[in-house]
């Protein structure tokens, strides 16, 4: 059986990262994206000393040609692609409706919501042309609630769910199947920033169900599952990682 051929934006950091390493240690043909090429080589090394063969491709996800470039250079490299992992995103700029501006709108919803557009958009293309494949998309728990003062970033994100299921509904005919995954507070670049220090980050796990935020080894694993054949009759669902989070707040914190 040939091994898999998967394109993963937003691949340099974080749970991009994680997935690209998870793929690779399972002898996929892995295509990584991103926009800074020192670090897209330095990955593709990685990935080639766990026996993969991987191609680095520089794309920002919030340009057309650029995404086109990205999947052209997937398949004529691997001569399809089979799993999308559409991870490029960013928590874009926090503040109270009153202050938010055009130019915080165009950075976070071009890259979260039109980045995911093109990149199925794309990602479709192909994969009408080959007899299908899996989509994962990324979103969060603050795809699902509320955030005071992140109406950008939960609006984006909202957006992502939305757009997967009528992505899923639209490629069902196809054999193309997308999902999203939601990870919650989990132990990346981006959590380090949003939080901002030691202090607030203990405060935050001490409300978590389970104490303690997410691996991007861990949302690697499930983005593994909904690419693989023991999700094939799953589409346009929302699989979320938080800990227990959305389960409820806990108000009385057990021992």
């Amino acid at each position: 059986m040939a091994a898999p051929v998967v394109v993963i934006t937003g691949a340099l950091t974080g749970i991009g990262r994680a997935a690209a390493v998870a793929y690779g240690r399972r002898g996929a043909d892995v295509v990584v994206s991103g926009r800074h090429p020192d670090a897209g080589e330095e990955l593709v090394r990685e990935l080639g000393d766990l026996g993969a063969r991987a191609l680095f491709v520089r794309a920002d996800v919030r340009f057309d040609d650029q995404v086109r470039d990205l999947v052209d250079q997937a398949v004529e490299r691997f001569g399809r692609i089979d799993v999308a992992f559409n991870n490029a995103g960013t928590e874009g700029r926090p503040g109270p409706i009153t202050e938010l501006t055009e130019e915080a709108y165009e950075d976070t919803f071009d890259t979260n919501v039109k980045g995911t557009v093109l990149s199925m958009k794309h990602e479709f293309r192909v994969m009408k042309e080959h007899g299908g494949g899996s989509i994962i998309n990324v979103s969060s728990t603050y795809g699902q609630m509320g955030l005071p003062e992140a109406a950008l970033y939960v609006g984006s994100k909202h957006a992502v769910i939305g757009l997967t299921r009528v992505a899923a509904l639209e490629g069902a005919a196809f054999g193309i199947r997308v999902n999203v995954v939601a990870p919650g507070y989990t132990q990346t670049a981006m959590y380090e920033r949003v939080t901002g220090s030691d202090q607030v980050r203990s405060a935050v796990n001490s409300v978590l169900p389970m104490r303690r935020a997410g691996t991007p080894e861990e949302v690697a694993e499930a983005v593994f599952f909904l690419g693989s054949e023991q999700s094939a009759y799953i589409t346009g669902q929302t699989l979320t990682l938080d800990g227990g989070l959305m389960a409820g707040w806990p108000l009385f914190p057990s021992s």
